[in-house]
């Protein structure tokens, strides 16, 4: 089962035939995936086919990951498969 773990703590799971895999990173739908451990950010970035990323920090325990989660608000069609979803990076151990 794919699951994202950050600071020891799963902060997403999902089966395999919910997430979208989309040039090597794994994104879950946002419902699999525990807000309590998201916090907003400033932060976004420009993919030239999937659009504008914006970013949470991801926050554990007291310890805080910064950007360490994105998502696409509003992807192009080409990346429309990963609307509502969230992917990891900076550390947090994704699996599937």
């Amino acid at each position: 089962m794919p699951t994202a773990i950050w600071n020891g703590v799963v902060i997403a799971e999902a089966a395999p035939d919910e997430v979208e895999i989309v040039e090597h990173n794994v994104y879950f739908p946002r419902e699999r995936v525990k807000q309590e451990y998201l916090k907003s950010s400033s932060h976004t970035t420009l993919c030239p086919w999937k659009g504008v990323a914006s970013y949470y920090d991801v926050e554990v325990d007291g310890q805080l990951n910064r950007n360490a989660a994105w998502y696409y608000p509003t992807p192009s069609e080409a990346a429309k498969a990963i609307r509502n979803r969230i992917a990891f990076w900076h550390g947090v151990e994704v699996s599937h």
